[in-house]
């Protein structure tokens, strides 16, 4: 087993890393780091938990400290949450050479983050949709970012989808050409549009531990499900969290909508379960309370959508609940990587409806593994226990978040978003706006 030193690192990073228990690189870090070191962009592929942060934050920092110069990289990650995780592994990694980073996320003030990239720091932390509105309305706080010596795409997969298109593409004219800088992409899953970016530069080679068509499922992750008629999978939930095998389990809950993550913990917390939530209708104060509380045991279960899903490092996670099939079955990847993290058991429960059948399917194919079907819970139990506390507390729950609007913020947020590209928003549909017609006394002769 190499050290981090014959790697390549200086002794003051080493000394670093030894400071936080980390002495051994894993595999994506020793594949990765002596490459990105001589100079080489990089595309690095490695399961969920595997230490891909280490393996470009510590090349980086280490080419950073023989020259620092201005805005030195930029790191670019789909979710607030994981930017967040990355700017304080950076701090914990700089600290003894006085690091600057920033921080630059939806949720805060874009003057305050606008003033922090004027001020050129050394590393930039960000979610491509804040950034790029920054270098829209500011352009001349950003002139730094013209002399970035690496681009670092974190869970480079989902950056590279029509979702992040508009945005990442902004934020990637404002910094150097591909030839003047490093490009570094890390994921879980190296689907195609990421292998593409080695077709397009020479110097840039590909370190993949799973290859996309690979097991991504360790075996000391159990998989199963449960099979459920949709009406009653709050009752399931709440049997399984407070009287079956995982009353005392620390837990995430997986869903596809805010609406259905707000609801579910609400019907928790009425029911006396230590719960919190993470979902894009949560001011970000509430979302990073909400982290904090589930981290530090405050909270024994998170619900949350597919904000949580990726890199999230928690490792006390014993149990994940897909409380809904993900649409990709890449997701229920990510997802399932939330528990089974740096050598440990866990188990994955899927609750699975009739409507749910092909996307179970679908997955099992992916994972290459069928799941097991979870027989502890009976229809008895589920009556006599819990069927009748859960549907009071929906119904209250239900009636909490009408009174408060739920949602309205989130509409609000579409009509705006519409308007700055010259859409409007009515009953939910979004269609284009007309231009107006130029008056005869106004039109040129």
């Amino acid at each position: 087993m190499s050290t981090f030193k014959d790697l390549g690192l200086p002794k003051w990073l080493c000394e670093t890393l030894a400071g936080v228990k980390i002495t051994k690189p894993t595999n994506i870090q020793a594949g990765t780091i002596p490459q990105i070191l001589k100079g080489k962009s990089c595309i690095g592929g490695a399961k969920t938990g595997s230490g891909k942060t280490i393996s470009f934050a510590a090349p980086m920092l280490a080419k950073w400290a023989e020259d620092p110069c201005g805005i030195y990289g930029v790191i670019l990650t789909p979710t607030r949450e994981l930017a967040m995780q990355i700017a304080e592994q950076f701090s914990a990694m700089g600290s003894n050479v006085n690091l600057k980073t920033a921080l630059i996320i939806g949720g805060q003030s874009m003057i305050e983050q606008s003033n922090m990239l004027k001020n050129n720091p050394d590393f930039v932390i960000a979610t491509p949709g804040r950034l790029a509105h920054i270098i829209e309305e500011h352009p001349d706080d950003v002139k730094g970012l013209k002399r970035v010596k690496f681009i670092v795409l974190d869970e480079a997969d989902r950056l590279l989808t029509e979702s992040f298109t508009e945005h990442l593409g902004y934020c990637l004219k404002s910094l150097p050409d591909g030839k003047k800088r490093q490009t570094l992409l890390f994921t879980a899953t190296v689907t195609d549009a990421v292998r593409s970016l080695k077709d397009k530069n020479e110097n840039v080679f590909v370190y993949e531990l799973d290859k996309i068509d690979d097991v991504l499922i360790p075996e000391r992750l159990n998989l199963s499900y449960i099979l459920t008629p949709y009406l009653v999978k709050e009752a399931i939930l709440h049997h399984l969290l407070t009287i079956g095998d995982y009353k005392e389990s620390t837990v995430m809950i997986f869903v596809n909508r805010s609406e259905t993550c707000e609801l579910i913990k609400r019907i928790l917390k009425d029911l006396n379960v230590r719960v919190t939530s993470l979902h894009s209708e949560m001011p970000q104060s509430e979302r990073t309370n909400s982290l904090h509380r589930f981290r530090a045991g405050a909270a024994r279960v998170l619900v949350s959508t597919d904000l949580g899903g990726r890199g999230l490092d928690i490792p006390s996670v014993e149990l994940v609940i897909n409380y809904d099939i993900p649409r990709d079955p890449d997701d229920f990847i990510h997802r399932v990587g939330r528990t089974a993290r740096a050598g440990r058991q866990g188990d994955a429960l899927s609750f699975v409806t009739p409507n749910d059948l092909d996307r179970l399917l679908a997955i099992e194919d992916r994972i290459g593994r069928k799941m097991n079907e979870y027989e502890k819970v009976t229809d008895n139990e589920i009556i006599k226990d819990s069927l009748k506390v859960t549907f009071a507390a929906k119904v209250d729950a239900r009636m909490e978040m009408d009174k408060e609007n739920f949602g309205e913020r989130k509409q609000k947020l579409r009509e705006k978003m519409a308007e700055r590209a010259g859409n409007t928003v009515a009953n939910g549909k979004v269609s284009k706006i007309k231009p107006k017609s130029k008056s005869k006394s106004g039109s040129k002769k």
